[in-house]
């Protein structure tokens, strides 16, 4: 994957630093498996497992963490 997609981790708002966030993480998983084919297959799985949906939210909590620190928290 080479096209830029990240341009900054700076956000107007902490509403938008959190949607940057979870595009991170869902550009994670794409980046970790590239094939959209296996991902439809597995998004089924996941979906309805609530340790694995948790484990998604830690991710989004951890890149929001990291944007939040970006934005000086949009003091």
């Amino acid at each position: 994957m080479s096209d830029t997609w990240l341009p900054s981790l700076i956000t107007d708002t902490p509403q938008e630093g959190y949607e940057l966030a979870i595009k991170l993480s869902r550009m994670g998983v794409k980046y970790t498996q590239p094939s959209d084919e296996v991902r439809q297959k597995l998004r089924p799985i996941y979906g309805e497992d609530a340790t694995n949906l948790i484990a998604s939210s830690q991710v989004v909590a951890t890149n929001f963490q990291t944007v939040a620190a970006a934005n000086n928290y949009w003091k």
